[in-house]
């Protein structure tokens, strides 16, 4: 270490990090620097939000603010019964970064995912996960900059790649050779880097031990690196959810709402985006084309599915003979999705727009494009469907949902209005929530592990009482923590606070960010890897 660097703070993220995930690597040595923070320092359980997905957990961690505030839900963005991947033109609040800018502090951020189009603060960024492969960094030609020092960087692994482990691993090494390179060109008081294949690994090969070994290891690698390099005061490790097998069942709550009466379907129609929707090799090229005329294929399809013969009804006799999973790899995109039965927006009561949202949305008068319900009648419709959902069990009698409450509960600020009505908690994130229509409510996960709510937080280094336990601390927490650690007062308006671990300092209260309103993501590319992790159904 040189004891030059100006580093003061430095914040690792890694998706899906646990103790699940963790001990066993900490007990066979795996990930030495790692475990070293978590020994030295001081750690303990981190508790998620409501949605524990990516997405709407980073944006929530970087601003310590609610989604109710900041204003991402999910890993898509709705107006009316249209949808685009979100990007950072939909984060209605201030980051950790643009606080410290307003301070006077330089700040380097690498992969924090929902960060593109990046926004001006003094410091740099390379955009992480729902940017494009070759996205605008800050300053402009910072990513050609670094690809020139460093050699190649990705956004995201090289799927034509034979081993996924050493693809990942080879992003995560990226992720930390940029960084070093930033850091000691921008000299930062605050630096931010994450890793996210910690967590996409776990969506595609749960039970590959050794990639996913690999991948820590190469994690520990890099941070290990960082730290000779760049000897920060202070470390703080925090993950956005936990990782770990779902044991219980698929439950397909449009299925359930439309034998209830409440979602209507359609044949043939646009519908919402499934796997169907971003399956076609074109986007495997990556090519931005997100409209398109049907050809003839999709229209005979589409009129098949008119008198009956949906998608669905065809898949599951492929699914009889074996072959769906090798038809669903090659049939074009269109011709599945144009055959497919689906939800009615603009003619159901409520419906679920995306699973990821862990909730339902109503078609209410005044708000949606077509809404049906009138405002006089929502908090009678609104308690009809908590009291059905929250009533619901599996065929072997246990409870689906831990709680069915209204939005309320989990979300509260400006931007509140364009969350689910229903928030629906899976009962201990052991059963998936789907919103495809399968003409049954209930079938197997279809992924063996997915996220669950308790994630990780370790801190060491100056700013740190390592006699003192974390707490019992949330995700709010982090935002309000790293700006303690560098004397910056806390914004009021934040929803978590310091941790007992760290001295709290000032309270502020900063404006509300007032940049422009969101801008299309319009990069099919995007949703077909978000499609690939089971992001989109």
């Amino acid at each position: 270490m040189d004891g030059e660097s100006s580093l003061q703070t430095l914040l690792v993220g890694i998706d899906a990090a646990c103790d699940r995930i963790l001990a066993p690597l900490f007990d066979d040595g795996d990930v030495p620097t790692l475990e070293s923070i978590y020994r030295d320092g001081t750690n303990g359980p981190l508790e998620s939000q409501i949605p524990p997905w990516t997405a709407s957990a980073w944006p929530s961690l970087y601003t310590g603010m609610n989604p109710g505030k900041h204003g991402i839900y999910g890993f898509l963005s709705f107006d009316g019964y249209d949808w685009d991947v979100v990007n950072a033109t939909d984060v209605r609040e201030r980051t950790l970064w643009e606080l410290l800018d307003r301070h006077g502090m330089t700040s380097v951020v690498v992969n924090v995912p929902v960060t593109h189009p990046p926004r001006e603060f003094d410091g740099a960024l390379i955009p992480g996960y729902t940017a494009p492969e070759n996205p605008d960094c800050h300053p402009a030609g910072l990513l050609e900059e670094v690809r020139e020092s460093i050699g190649e960087y990705r956004v995201y692994p090289d799927e034509d790649a034979a081993d996924l482990g050493s693809t990942y691993s080879d992003c995560v090494r990226m992720r930390g050779e940029a960084f070093r390179y930033l850091a000691d060109r921008f000299d930062p008081d605050f630096g931010f880097v994450e890793f996210q294949a910690t967590d996409s690994i776990f969506h595609e090969r749960p039970d590959d031990d050794a990639a996913i070994r690999a991948i820590y290891r190469e994690v520990d690698r890099q941070l290990g690196e960082i730290l000779e390099a760049h000897d920060p005061a202070t470390v703080i490790v925090a993950s956005d959810h936990g990782m770990g097998p779902y044991d219980g069942r698929e439950f397909r709550v449009n299925e359930y709402l439309r034998e209830t009466g409440i979602v209507e379907v359609e044949r043939g129609g646009s519908g919402m985006p499934t796997w169907a929707t971003v399956r076609d090799d074109n986007l495997k090229r990556g090519e931005d084309a997100t409209r398109y005329e049907p050809g003839v294929a999709e229209r005979a399809m589409a009129t098949a599915a008119g008198i009956g013969l949906t998608s669905q009804r065809i898949g599951a006799v492929l699914e009889r003979l074996g072959i769906d999973d090798f038809v669903a790899a090659y049939a074009p995109a269109g011709l599945v999705n144009a055959g497919a039965t689906q939800v009615d927006f603009s003619e159901s009561t409520a419906y679920v727009r995306s699973r990821i949202e862990l909730g339902v949305r109503i078609n209410l008068e005044g708000r949606e494009p077509d809404g049906v319900v009138p405002p006089e009648e929502y908090e009678t419709v609104r308690t009809r469907i908590i009291d059905a959902l929250g009533s619901v069990t599996t065929p072997d009698g246990d409870p689906v949902f831990e709680t069915v409450r209204p939005r309320e509960e989990y979300f509260h600020g400006p931007e509140s209005e364009h969350a689910v009505d229903v928030v629906t908690v899976p009962a201990d994130f052991d059963h998936f929530l789907s919103a495809t229509l399968r003409n049954q409510q209930f079938g197997p996960p279809s992924e063996p592990w997915n996220h669950k709510l308790t994630g990780t937080v370790a801190a060491y280094g100056d700013a740190v009482d390592h006699g003192v336990s974390v707490g019992t601390p949330h995700l709010f927490d982090i935002a309000p923590t790293v700006l303690s650690t560098l004397d910056v007062p806390v914004d009021e308006r934040m929803d978590g606070e310091p941790l007992p671990s760290v001295d709290a300092g000032e309270t502020r209260r900063y404006p509300r960010f007032d940049g422009d309103r969101s801008i299309e993501t319009d990069d099919e590319a995007v949703e077909k890897r978000l499609a690939d992790l089971g992001y989109l159904e």
